[in-house]
């Protein structure tokens, strides 16, 4: 059932009811709930877009989408369907807990879920899809956005960025759309011209740069900044290629060009690497989402080693995990940047949580304009600011367009 039919048909007599029940008692009254399904398919094209759906007894279901990941689309279908059948979906912080292990669980089959959960991997992002549509389900059953299920917002729209290949397609794009900020990247395109002036032609990360590549990589972002000024904000996309020498040389020369962020000079699996980059450099330092959990952020705040955080919610560990790493970082006065390559869907669920925490700086919508992406769910358009507005509709605030979703599934995968 997509969104127009059911707001249209059997959701009006459902809310009507709900409210009906909540007025009589004085109170809201949450509806009895009880999982019958929980399904996640694989899509051709684009990043292979996954998104989970859970189904009811009662006929409600809710949508969550998880990303950068092999196989968690398996643990979904074979474990958690087993795990969550009778559960019910309105009790999300009971269903987290047990995730975790909290208690003895059925999850059709070995091993214990204490042994298979870790800080990251196909396991924590098949835990954030289905959080993500557990908590798109109990805005539909109680006819409120996600945000006002966390809090309730402090803003009513947000501001994004998204990615520019070139100066001239940044130029349009700021032009067009009123962008108040871009990401550029020198992989975001053929980069193999820089990446082969290397002392091992063709190897990408770990990189120790040579003078000609640590000039490549300055002139680029240098070019940007010519083209756009400083009214428009830039970051600086190094993905991890770089060795901590590497990155620190990067992030020392591009200094004089400002950039809003220098994003993953090295790996997040050091911390100390990180903080020495940050403590001998002047550019403000961002990572993220390849760090997992408030446990795996906890040692870069407690370090000050990261400058801004760009947790993805899509596989950090859902919604609600991301604002409790948003809180835990406003502890320690660092902003939060959430990463984000899903599609609109998604991203929408991302905005909810930048909607309700205090240290927002900005989101971003990597596929924007890109086709593989937006054809799968309804539109989700920024304003004339170049903002994206937090819905305001039940749940998430955004559905599937069925159509294209069953004309790129995976053939093994049975259909939403």
């Amino acid at each position: 059932m997509d969104r127009r039919s059911f707001v249209g048909g059997g959701a009006a007599a459902f809310y009507a009811a709900l409210l009906g029940n909540a007025k009589a008692a004085g109170t809201s009254r949450a509806p009895r709930l009880r999982i019958r399904e929980v399904r996640a398919i694989r899509l051709r094209g684009g990043f292979n877009p996954r998104f989970v759906r859970i189904y009811t007894e009662e006929g409600l279901t809710g949508t969550g989408e998880f990303v950068d990941t092999m196989g968690a689309e398996y643990i979904i279908n074979n474990n958690f369907n087993v795990m969550l059948k009778g559960r019910d979906p309105l009790e999300i912080q009971s269903i987290l807990a047990d995730f975790n292990g909290y208690r003895r669980i059925n999850l059709g089959g070995p091993p214990s879920v204490v042994f298979i959960k870790g800080n990251g991997g196909p396991y924590l992002t098949a835990v954030s899809g289905v959080e993500m549509a557990l908590w798109d389900l109990a805005g539909k059953a109680l006819g409120l956005p996600i945000h006002q299920l966390l809090g309730g917002k402090i803003r009513d729209r947000v501001p994004v960025y998204l990615h520019a290949a070139n100066p001239k397609e940044g130029r349009d794009l700021v032009n067009r759309l009123k962008l108040r900020a871009l990401k550029v990247g020198l992989d975001y395109s053929n980069d193999d011209w820089s990446i082969n002036k290397g002392f091992e032609k063709g190897k990408r990360f770990g990189l120790h740069l040579t003078n000609n590549q640590v000039d490549d990589t300055v002139n680029f972002f240098a070019g940007f900044r010519k083209e756009l000024g400083l009214d428009t904000e830039l970051g600086l996309e190094l993905h991890a290629h770089y060795d901590l020498e590497g990155g620190l040389k990067i992030c020392q020369q591009v200094e004089q060009y400002r950039p809003l962020f220098v994003e993953e000079p090295t790996t997040s699996d050091n911390v100390e690497s990180m903080l020495r980059i940050r403590n001998n450099s002047r550019v403000p330092i961002a990572a993220g989402e390849n760090i997992y959990t408030r446990a795996g952020f906890r040692p870069f705040l407690e370090k000050q080693a990261l400058s801004i955080i760009q947790p993805d919610f899509t596989k950090a560990g859902g919604l609600m995990e991301g604002l409790k790493i948003a809180a835990m970082a406003e502890t320690y006065n660092v902003a939060v940047a959430p990463h984000g390559v899903c599609t609109p869907l998604g991203t929408a669920g991302i905005n909810h949580v930048c909607a309700v925490m205090p240290n927002f700086l900005i989101q971003e919508f990597t596929h924007y304009e890109n086709k593989q992406f937006t054809e799968l769910c309804e539109p989700v358009k920024l304003d004339a600011d170049g903002c994206l507005a937090v819905s305001n509709a039940p749940g998430i605030g955004v559905e599937l367009n069925e159509a294209a979703v069953k004309e790129r599934l995976e053939p093994e995968f049975k259909m939403l």
